[in-house]
């Protein structure tokens, strides 16, 4: 296994992803939310998973509460990432907006405080002397960003005059715009991507398919059928590497992409045992052959429509309305 190595923080390569923490778009209950979630946090700490990533507008903060509830006598094991919702990304928003966050999840600081979206309307160099201030005053202790193209990622950091450490992108076996740009410039000069949908949503489970569609909106918002099926050859040869490894699928899945430097994936967990599983996936040895005809396959793949997913779907609603105030 390979640590993640950027701006003096080393980092395990699978985090934790906490949108379904508390959020009924995903279909779990509320006893997952109350029971289950918490478990999950500790459970992935004992296994070494240090990042855990929420967002402010997860469940509108209930995602927050629950991790702050769960990282209360362990926070010091924890790499905690959150975000900001960046309706009006200037100070002294951006610092009350951080302040609710602290405050949501039980601490005197962030280790990582990302930017969800780019604003189309606010310039970036208010964004950026209001991320500065919380640096300086140990509000956080690094600033990333989340669904940046790469020019708006480089022009933050140069308006910001130090890193910014990470842009948090989808990224999988499905999904792979971030390899053209984003990922060789972070390979470069020591950022970080963090991959976030990266078994897309489920998809590169293999519990899905033409005759088996999932629930919850936030899945069926993304899985279309013919992209189940046009999905099936690559699901094909991960389930054949999986067998080879004694793994899941999913655990190969995120097995390939954390080989790629500079890469954090944060899944998902719907129980403690697939929490243990992807931890566990990062121990996964994968051969030249096995990443060359996962990726083959995954070159291969081509869907009827892509779907934008759901997050993907806020982050256009999220234009809309700030082109709207602009209008």
């Amino acid at each position: 296994m390979r640590l993640v190595e950027a701006e003096g923080v080393r980092l395990f390569p699978v985090g934790l992803g906490t949108w379904q923490f508390g959020s009924g778009e995903w279909g779990y209950g509320s006893a997952y939310a109350r029971d289950v979630a918490p478990r999950i946090v500790e459970r992935s700490l004992d296994l070494g998973v240090d990042v855990v990533d929420t967002a402010e507008i997860y469940a509108f903060g209930r995602s927050e509460r629950i991790v702050g509830a769960a990282l209360a006598r362990r926070r010091d094991e924890a790499f905690l990432a959150t975000k900001l919702f960046p309706v009006l990304p200037v100070d002294p928003i951006v610092a009350w907006r951080a302040r609710g966050s602290l405050r949501r999840l039980r601490t005197d600081h962030l280790d990582l405080y990302q930017v969800h979206w780019p604003n189309p309307v606010v310039p970036q160099r208010p964004l950026a002397d209001a991320l500065a201030k919380l640096l300086d005053s140990g509000v956080t202790r690094h600033v990333g960003v989340s669904n940046f193209p790469l020019a708006r990622w480089q022009e933050l950091e140069r308006h910001l005059g130090r890193p910014v450490l990470s842009n948090q992108v989808r990224y999988s076996l499905l999904d792979r715009a971030a390899e053209r740009e984003l990922l060789p410039w972070a390979q470069a000069h020591g950022r970080v991507i963090i991959a976030y949908s990266p078994l897309a949503q489920g998809l590169l489970s293999g519990r899905y398919g033409p005759d088996r569609a999932p629930t919850g909106w936030a899945r069926t918002a993304t899985f279309r059928p013919e992209n189940l099926v046009a999905a099936a050859p690559l699901l094909h040869v991960l389930r054949e590497v999986a067998d080879a490894h004694r793994a899941t699928p999913a655990q190969v899945a995120l097995a390939w992409l954390v080989r790629r430097r500079n890469v954090v994936a944060i899944p998902g967990a719907s129980s403690v045992e697939q929490a243990e599983q992807n931890a566990e996936s990062a121990d996964i040895d994968l051969s030249a052959a096995e990443d060359g005809a996962l990726t083959a396959a995954s070159d291969a793949y081509r869907p009827v429509r892509p779907a934008a997913g759901a997050q993907g779907v806020v982050g256009r609603r999220l234009r809309r309305v700030l082109e709207g105030l602009r209008a």
